[in-house]
């Protein structure tokens, strides 16, 4: 592509811009074999020599008559197609179009033919996709939730702009700048790219606080913010470390490193490492991963496509728990990366898997960056375990019908009951040093099947947690109670150990669902009651005290984690 530009500027030093014809034959001639390249060149002159479009567009459709008099492979034909169609569009068209909408339409169109993971990502749009891999953003560090057209803000990120100011959790931002966000309906991402910014640049924030009469004014200045993927780290049992890993970014590995040595101080000798809900990122962070509980030399993934070579990831001699026990706990959540690490560690039978089937998504995206900073993400190879199973499930039915097929695992039963999963012998495969029987096809079958906990789980339950009203009720009880509950239990496990919700609380939630349009339900709100109240001492628990603390309350009733803990007190037996 650079040798044909560069020759292009040799061409209109000679060549007078008002002689098209043999610029474009000159370019033609040296370039014959390179189609695609030449056509790209009439589009680069047409902007260099600012000519009539007219006079390159009747060109580039008479020029078929040139190329089919020459030995070209039907792709090179099928490039020029392209750019004829879209030039004579652009030129000829009756109405005035909007060209980048029309060349946005075409990639999007072309990759929706593909499979399901190829995307186009615009300009605007590329930074903030990018952000869960990277592990940072650019902000002023808060978590924040709509309240009553309000912002509240949830919580300060530690050692971030905003707590450096002294803006607390429970504060109401009304004006960023000079725009009101009080009171008015505003979606999340305006208000998100309202406090977003470039880093040392500043934005001046009004903010409510409860018991202070007139709006306090704060001026923070913008700083690197980081997106954490461990979510909780602690002793979960005698010598037993837990470890939630959300997702897979460029810090994951740092953040890892740091808990586990933390664990390791307090003598624990079992591990459980929770991937469930955990949707992928950053393959290098997986083999990382994958590599601290495995002996050198041991095939982590694979790659491998129609254009791209096998390409095997190994381990390394550097491992900080290559003989320790572990479990890793996935769902039907888990994908990607994720099922890389769960897809290693079970073929070569140095963890005992626990949970339900994952996601399968097994697909390899390479970014490529387009002229105008948009970018594509193109499928280029797909994953393999070391066994040789292929994590990718299915896609031939369409995009719609690939992202349906959870509830369809779901009608199926496969979430209650493992024995509705019929494997044919096609998808066994055996480890690769106890000879298990384990299967392929899409995703990563767990060695310890858990069924969903249907017994708690109800529609009302469902709608309440999708809505928000559990962070909505919990964060208008804090603005009251939240100094209460701290000065009278003090640390997190005095908590932990003695906190009720009250009736009155789970009335207020009552109420708040209500004016959601969610109408109550008493028998599926008893029936899921005591999973009601547990969730909502999660949440004052992350609010008071640290996000970890969430998962110290919910686990206490996670079945995944109760087969994971029962696992490992019976290591061996469950090894076999």
């Amino acid at each position: 592509m650079n040798t044909v530009i560069n020759f292009a500027f040799l061409v209109l030093l000679k060549v007078k811009p008002d002689n098209i014809k043999t610029a474009c034959c000159i370019v033609y001639k040296k370039f014959s074999d390179k189609l695609f390249f030449v056509s790209i060149f009439f589009v680069i002159l047409q902007n260099i020599l600012n000519i009539q479009m007219k006079k390159l567009t009747f060109f580039l459709l008479l020029l078929p008559n040139l190329l089919f008099a020459q030995k070209f492979t039907v792709s090179d034909r099928q490039q020029i197609k392209l750019l004829q169609v879209i030039n004579a569009i652009e030129n000829l068209y009756v109405d005035t179009v909007n060209n980048q909408q029309l060349i946005e339409s075409v990639i999007v169109g072309m990759l929706e033919k593909l499979d399901p993971h190829s995307n186009f990502i615009t300009a605007k749009d590329v930074k903030m996709a990018n952000e869960p891999l990277e592990g940072s953003f650019e902000g002023v560090g808060i978590q924040f939730q709509m309240m009553r057209d309000t912002l509240l803000v949830v919580q300060t990120i530690s050692n971030c702009p905003a707590e450096k100011v002294g803006i607390v959790a429970g504060d109401k931002i009304i004006y960023v700048d000079t725009t009101n966000i009080a009171g008015v309906r505003i979606e999340t991402s305006k208000i998100m790219k309202l406090l977003r910014g470039k880093r040392g640049t500043k934005v001046n924030v009004k903010v409510v606080r409860a018991g202070i009469p007139e709006p306090l004014e704060f001026v923070i200045t913008r700083d690197k913010i980081p997106i954490y993927s461990i979510e909780a780290a602690y002793e979960i049992a005698p010598k037993v470390g837990y470890i939630k890993i959300n997702n897979f970014s460029a810090t994951t590995m740092d953040e890892y490193h740091k808990a586990f040595n933390e664990l390791k101080e307090r003598g624990i000798n079992q591990l459980i490492i929770d991937l469930k809900g955990n949707g992928g990122g950053r393959m290098d962070a997986a083999e990382e991963l994958s590599d601290e509980f495995l002996s050198a030399n041991k095939i982590i993934v694979y790659m491998q496509g129609e254009n791209l070579p096998r390409q095997d990831k190994k381990s390394t001699s550097v491992g900080d728990f290559e003989k320790g026990d572990l479990v890793i706990l996935v769902d039907e959540y888990s994908a990607s990366a994720s099922e890389i690490v769960a897809g290693a560690l079970q073929d070569w039978d140095r963890a005992v898997i626990v949970g339900r089937r994952t996601f399968g998504k097994g697909l390899v995206q390479r970014p490529l960056r387009l002229v105008d900073g948009s970018e594509v993400r193109l499928t280029v190879a797909r994953y393999y375990t070391p066994s040789g199973r292929n994590i990718q499930k299915p896609y031939g039915g369409g995009k719609e019908k690939y992202y349906k097929e959870l509830q369809e695992r779901v009608q199926h039963g496969e979430l209650q009951h493992s024995d509705s999963i019929n494997f044919p012998d096609s998808l066994k495969y055996k480890t690769l040093v106890r000879k298990r029987t384990i299967y392929g096809g899409g995703g990563i079958m767990p060695d310890v099947f858990v069924p969903f906990d249907t017994t708690k789980y109800t529609d009302y339950y469902g709608k309440i947690m999708a809505r928000g009203v559990f962070s909505q009720t919990v964060m208008e009880y804090l603005e009251t109670q939240k100094n209460i509950i701290k000065n009278q239990f003090v640390t997190f496990d005095n908590y932990n150990a003695n906190y009720s919700v009250s009736e009155t609380l789970l009335e207020k939630m009552i109420e708040n669902a209500t004016k959601q349009k969610i109408e109550f339900n008493e028998e599926q709100f008893n029936k899921s009651k005591d999973l009601i109240m547990l969730r909502v001492k999660a949440y004052i628990a992350r609010n008071i005290w640290e996000d970890g603390d969430y998962y110290k309350v919910i686990n206490t009733q996670d079945e995944v984690i109760l087969k994971a803990l029962e696992v490992l007190k019976n290591y061996k037996s469950y090894l076999k």
